[in-house]
């Protein structure tokens, strides 16, 4: 039975061979679409359990009502930015985890053309080079017409 690659170390996500990879892009627009989904998954956590984006209101309470420090619920204190932290941390989670997910698939991939190259080096008759074609060769001769 095959297990895969040689010398392939099961359950490891990065082995050590994807150091030699470059890192990619902060800007690589599959880690910004995983952000995105960040974003959208806390404005779905926040839609689920009802929070606000950005709360109205303030409290108003005087000393004489409030009694000692202990008698205050901090459930009751608003946070003028209740939900938006809970956003910005789930973008900046789904980032890091699209980040090493990004590295992961470039190094399956690398694995996958070097085995590929490999193969077509070795078994160079069943992969015989194609004659090069001029442009001339391949297109039509232009006339214009007038």
């Amino acid at each position: 039975m095959m297990s895969g690659r040689p010398g392939r170390v099961p359950l490891q996500f990065l082995p050590n061979e994807a150091r030699s990879l470059p890192p990619p892009k902060l800007t690589d627009p599959r880690l910004v679409f995983c952000g995105f989904l960040g974003y959208c998954a806390g404005l779905v956590d926040n839609a689920i359990r009802h929070r606000p984006v950005v709360a109205a209101g303030e409290l108003h309470m005087n000393r004489k009502e409030m009694g000692s420090v202990r008698d205050v619920q901090w459930t009751n204190l608003p946070n003028i930015w209740t939900g938006l932290h809970r956003q910005l941390l789930y973008v900046t989670s789904f980032f890091f985890v699209g980040y090493y997910l990004l590295k992961r698939q470039d190094y399956i991939y690398a694995v996958r053309d070097h085995d590929m190259f490999g193969y077509i080096k070795s078994h160079q008759e069943d992969f015989p080079e194609k004659d090069k074609k001029t442009y001339a060769e391949i297109l039509e001769e232009f006339h214009p017409v007038r």
